[in-house]
């Protein structure tokens, strides 16, 4: 849809004097390559964007507020649908912020597993995003590759927890249940032939000249421009700042592992592109290193009055029903008090901030997503550059507006 600047239904800032000359455009909020709901307005002069205006708000569904009707247990099927590209992490965010609180301390079995399946989480974001990134360019068979292998994926998610994608497995305490018996030896299986696929992206992408076209030297973003705005995760490592929450302040046991942070100085599509490839290696490294050294023993704390105890542990079936029926209709309570917890998740540095007020429901639940904060670092990236780059830039920096409208 376009319309001349002033059109009543177009509202966006426009630059002073040039009304006549330039044009403002709506980009979404219906359009593919904004991957969501996203209205851009972009007041363009002939193909060069001028300004660049996000429009956000069409998915808002509450979640933050509806946090504070639910027990704590409760909260964590909330939090899937935030990221829903990436429901491990999240749940694991939020559970480590609520056993802070409850200064509670986690099997070392149950904390390996949480950063496996943190790290193919991570994999099923990254392959999302190559995917619809490569074929918003125009390679359109990439997205069948990646595909396929996050297929995979969500094979293993729905093995453990009974769900493709709203997982709700990661809970406060520890897991929902002990991985099926076969578990290991499927994700053993595909982390074996996994490198090879992203060769195989490689392939594809990595030596197209047109590829490399569209993707080089677009959509700069300093590192200055970076720390200023917000931006974290790979958007801000291809900008050449390197931190990485794993490693600078690791959690659930990331200290034990090794791995590289990949960086780069160029900040373009294609150092954002570069960056994310590796990053699949590494956490193909981080996966292999927790099977390999996965530890034994249980995988909930011992904590019966927060977490359902082992069968062992039970005298009679019926003593764990009434018990389960107590955790799921009363909670449990948290002392009251107030912690941030901050993760690496697939778009950057997500945190929790939960608040209690010494009852079985939070008072305060706010979520940081990085989406929200590298949404507004798109304007900066795109200003100056042709209208078709806006569509490369913005699969680069990867958004979910899930977690963005919250």
């Amino acid at each position: 849809m376009t319309a001349t600047v002033g059109t009543p239904i177009l509202e966006a800032p426009v630059a002073e004097g040039a009304r006549d000359q330039h044009m403002v455009l709506n980009m979404g909020p219906q359009h593919p390559s904004t991957h969501g709901v996203l209205r851009l307005v972009l007041e363009i002069d002939g193909e060069i964007v001028v300004r660049l205006y996000p429009e956000i708000g069409y998915l808002h569904t509450g979640i933050e507020k509806t946090c504070e009707a639910k027990f704590y247990q409760q909260v964590v099927p909330l939090t899937d649908r935030v990221d829903y590209l990436g429901p491990m992490a999240n749940n694991l965010c939020y559970c480590l912020a609520v056993e802070k609180l409850l200064e509670l301390e986690i099997p070392e079995k149950a904390q390996w597993l949480r950063v496996l399946l943190a790290e193919l989480t991570r994999l099923n974001s990254h392959l999302i995003w190559l995917g619809t990134h490569a074929m918003d360019i125009g390679a359109l068979t990439v997205f069948l590759y990646t595909f396929r292998e996050r297929e995979d994926i969500l094979r293993i998610f729905e093995m453990v927890s009974g769900q493709r994608m709203m997982t709700s497995y990661i809970r406060v305490g520890g897991l929902a249940m002990e991985p099926p018996l076969d578990f290991f030896d499927r994700v053993r299986a595909f982390i074996q032939t996994f490198p090879e696929k992203i060769d195989e992206y490689s392939n594809l992408l990595t030596g197209n000249p047109i590829f490399v076209n569209r993707l080089k030297g677009v959509g700069y973003l300093s590192a200055e421009d970076a720390v200023a705005l917000g931006v974290t995760g790979p958007v801000m490592r291809a900008s050449g700042i390197d931190f990485d929450v794993r490693r600078d302040m690791p959690y659930s046991g990331y200290e034990k592992f090794k791995f590289h942070v990949p960086t780069s100085t160029d900040g373009d599509v294609w150092a954002r592109y570069l960056c994310r490839l590796t990053e699949m290696r590494e956490s193909t490294k981080i996966i292999q290193q927790a099977l390999d050294g996965m530890p034994e023993g249980p995988i909930k704390a011992d904590a019966p009055k927060i977490v359902l105890p082992d069968r062992e542990k039970m005298k009679t079936q019926m003593e764990a029903l009434i018990h389960h029926f107590k955790i799921v209709t009363e909670g449990f309570t948290v002392p009251a008090g107030e912690v941030y917890q901050a993760i690496e998740s697939g778009h950057g540095l997500m945190g929790y901030y939960v608040v209690s007020d010494g009852t079985a429901k939070p008072y305060r639940v706010h979520m940081r997503y990085p989406s929200f904060a590298t949404l507004q670092a798109l304007e900066t990236m795109c200003k100056g550059r042709m209208l078709a780059d806006v569509v490369a830039v913005v699969g680069s920096i990867d958004i979910v507006l899930g977690e963005i409208d919250r």
